[in-house]
C-alpha cells in the first residue's frame, strides 16, 4: 500500500512539475516573440504585426527565373560594323525574372480591351487614352512594297494571336509593363480576399486600380470606394473583431504584392539571352556562345533536327527564310512564340523574330568604370507628390496629364488612380554622395561637366548649353499645341539644320537581339543599336523583366560531392 500512495505521490509531482513548465514556456514563448526587445509579436493586445507566413517572391505570370551572376557583357567577336560601341566589360547583374517569350499580339490586345472598357474612346474625355496606347499598324507600309494584309491583319488577326507584338514603341512598351503590375496585384488582393470578388470587371475610371496608390495611400485606392478596398471575406472578418486599421490593408511588409513589370535593362538582357549556365563548369564559363544556343551556326546539329535553321532572320538578299521546304527557317515575316527551341535559362527567341526594347538610354559606351553592378543608364528619380492637405495626389478623371510626343502622337502621362509623380529635390540630394540630382541620363557622359567648354566657376548650373557646345549634336524638334487642345491641332517644328553630327540624345533607347529583318551578326546578344523611344518599327518588339526580392538563388545550395 504505501508503494502504491510513494507512486501515486511522485506521479502527482512530476505532473505538477510539467503544467508548471508548461505555463513557464507559455509565459515565455520565444518562438514568435522579437529578437530585438523579446515582446511578443501578432500579439491579440496589440504589438508589432507582421506576416509570419510569408514566403520567398512568387513567380509572376509568364516570367522565368533568371539566376544572377557575372558575365563579360560586350563584343568578343569581330566588328565589321567598326562602330566600337560594345566593348566587352565585367558585369555582374542580380537575381531577375523574365518573360518566357515576347509579348505577342493577343497579350497586348487584352491591354488595349481594359483601356476601351475603363476609358472609352469614344467619350471625349479619354479618347487620347486608347489612340495613345494602340500600336503603330502602318509600320509595315513600305514605298516599293505590298504590305497591306500585315498593316489591317497583323494586330488583331486570330492567326497572329501568338506572334510577338510590333508597332510597339519604347513608351507604349513601358505603360503596358505598368498596366500589368497593377493588374496581376489586382488579382492577388482579390485572391487572398481584401478586395471585393469580381470588382475589378466592373471599374469606373475614376475607380482604377494602381500598386502603389494602394501601398501609399489604400484609403483612396479604387477612388476611395470602400466597398471595394475592405470587400474582401478576409477584410470583412478581420472588421469583424475590430482590429486595426492599417492591417485592413495588405502593406509592403506583408509580402503578397509583386514587384514591378518592367522593361529589362542592357545587361539583364544580354545575360539572359547568352544563357550561359549550359557552358558552366565548376567555377568558369567554358568558353563563350556567339549566339544563344550553344555553337558557332545558325542550324541546329543534333541527329534529329540537323539542318534546322535555330532562329528566323534574314539569310541575304531577297531572302527571308531560305527555300521552301525542310530547310527554311519556318517564317519570313515573324514567326509563332515557341518555333524555336530555348535557350539554358528557357527563354524563347533571344535571336531572331523581333528585336527588343530595353531600359536604358543608349550611349556609345558603356562606364564600366564608374559602375559594374546592375549597369542601367536612365534612372530619373520621381518621389510622390503632396498635396495642401499632407496627403498625396492622386490623378483624377479630371486631371489626366498628356504629353506631346517628337513624333506628334499623345500619350497619356498617368491614369486615374495613379499618384502624381515629381522630380526629387534638395530634400532627397542634401549631402549625398551616390546621387545629386534626379536626372541623371547625362551622368559622366553628356552632361555640361563632360563638354570642354564646362568651366567649374562662374558658370550658372541651369544655363543651356548652345547647339555648339552640345555633347551630342542630335537634331531639335518641336511639337507643340496650336489652338484649341481638344481639336488635337499640333504646331510641328522640324529641325531643318544641316550641320547635325549624330541622333544620340536623351530620347534614345537601347534595343537588342537580330530580327526577322536582320543578317545573323545582329543575332549575337552582345550586339547594341539604338532608336528613338516615341517611334515604333515592324522588327522592334519586347518582353518584360522583374525584379528579384530575396535571396539570389530559388533553391539551397548543396555538396557538389
Amino acid at each position: 500500500m504505501n508503494l502504491r500512495k510513494n507512486l501515486l505521490s511522485k506521479l502527482f509531482l512530476a505532473a505538477a512539475v510539467m503544467s508548471l513548465m508548461v505555463s513557464c514556456s507559455k509565459s515565455r514563448d520565444y518562438t514568435n516573440s522579437s529578437r530585438a526587445t523579446g515582446w511578443q509579436m501578432n500579439s491579440k493586445e496589440g504589438g508589432f504585426q507582421y506576416n509570419p507566413k510569408a514566403k520567398e517572391q512568387e513567380t509572376g505570370p509568364g516570367l522565368v527565373f533568371i539566376e544572377g551572376g557575372t558575365f563579360t557583357m560586350g563584343r568578343v567577336q569581330d566588328d565589321p560594323m567598326h562602330d566600337w560601341n560594345n566593348s566587352p566589360n565585367q558585369q555582374h547583374v542580380q537575381s531577375f525574372y523574365m518573360d518566357e517569350t515576347e509579348v505577342t499580339n493577343l497579350m497586348y490586345l487584352e491591354y488595349l480591351d481594359w483601356i476601351k472598357q475603363v476609358f472609352p474612346p469614344s467619350d471625349e474625355q479619354y479618347r487620347r487614352i486608347y489612340e495613345g496606347a494602340v500600336p503603330d499598324t502602318l509600320v509595315w507600309r513600305n514605298r516599293l512594297g505590298y504590305n497591306e494584309v500585315m498593316t489591317n491583319n497583323y494586330l488583331r488577326h486570330p492567326a497572329y494571336a501568338n506572334y510577338p507584338v510590333v508597332g510597339v514603341s519604347w513608351v507604349q512598351a513601358v505603360e503596358f509593363s505598368n498596366w500589368r503590375s497593377d493588374r496581376v496585384n489586382e488579382l492577388i488582393l482579390e485572391q487572398e480576399g481584401f478586395t471585393s470578388r469580381g470588382a475589378r470587371y466592373d471599374v469606373q475610371p475614376g475607380e482604377t486600380f494602381s500598386t502603389q496608390t494602394y501601398l501609399n495611400a489604400p484609403s483612396v485606392a479604387y477612388g476611395g470606394n470602400d466597398s471595394i478596398t475592405r470587400g474582401g471575406k478576409r477584410s470583412e472578418s478581420l472588421l469583424k473583431r475590430n482590429e486595426d486599421s492599417t492591417n485592413l490593408y495588405v502593406q509592403r511588409k506583408d509580402g503578397l504584392l509583386l514587384p514591378s513589370y518592367r522593361l529589362p535593362t542592357e545587361a539583364e538582357w544580354e545575360y539572359a539571352a547568352l544563357g550561359l549556365v549550359g557552358l558552366r563548369n565548376y567555377n568558369v564559363y567554358r568558353g563563350r556562345k556567339k549566339y544563344p544556343w550553344d555553337g558557332q551556326y545558325t542550324r541546329s546539329g543534333k541527329r534529329r533536327s540537323r539542318g534546322d535553321q535555330l532562329a528566323n532572320f534574314k539569310q541575304g538578299d531577297g531572302d527571308y527564310g531560305g527555300i521552301a521546304g525542310w530547310s527554311d527557317d519556318g517564317a519570313d515575316i515573324t514567326a509563332e512564340i515557341k518555333s524555336y527551341e530555348p535557350n539554358d535559362f528557357g527563354l524563347y527567341d533571344m535571336a531572331g523574330n523581333v528585336a527588343e526594347w530595353v531600359a536604358d538610354v543608349y550611349r556609345p559606351i558603356v562606364d564600366d568604370e564608374f559602375n559594374d553592378f546592375n549597369y542601367y543608364r536612365g534612372n530619373i528619380y520621381t518621389k510622390n507628390a503632396i498635396g495642401e492637405d499632407g496627403r498625396v495626389k492622386v490623378v483624377t478623371a479630371d486631371s489626366i496629364v498628356y504629353d506631346t510626343l517628337s513624333n506628334g502622337k499623345i500619350v497619356a502621362r498617368n491614369l486615374p488612380g495613379e499618384i502624381y509623380q515629381v522630380p526629387i529635390d534638395e530634400n532627397e540630394t542634401y549631402l549625398r554622395t551616390n546621387f545629386s540630382t534626379a536626372d541623371n541620363r547625362d551622368y559622366r557622359d553628356g552632361d555640361k561637366r563632360s563638354t570642354r567648354y564646362y568651366q567649374s566657376f562662374g558658370s550658372e548650373e541651369d544655363e543651356e548649353l548652345d547647339d555648339s557646345k552640345r555633347m551630342y549634336n542630335s537634331p531639335r524638334h518641336s511639337v507643340t499645341a496650336a489652338g484649341d487642345e481638344q481639336e488635337g491641332d499640333l504646331n510641328r517644328q522640324y529641325d531643318k539644320s544641316s550641320n547635325r553630327t549624330t541622333l544620340v540624345d536623351n530620347q534614345v533607347r537601347v534595343y537588342k537581339g537580330g530580327s526577322w529583318r536582320d543578317r545573323d551578326y545582329w543575332l549575337d546578344p552582345a550586339q547594341r543599336r539604338y532608336f528613338p523611344q516615341d517611334m515604333a518599327t515592324d522588327y522592334i518588339g519586347f518582353r518584360c523583366a522583374m525584379s528579384r526580392v530575396g535571396s539570389k538563388s530559388q533553391k539551397a545550395k548543396r555538396p557538389r560531392h
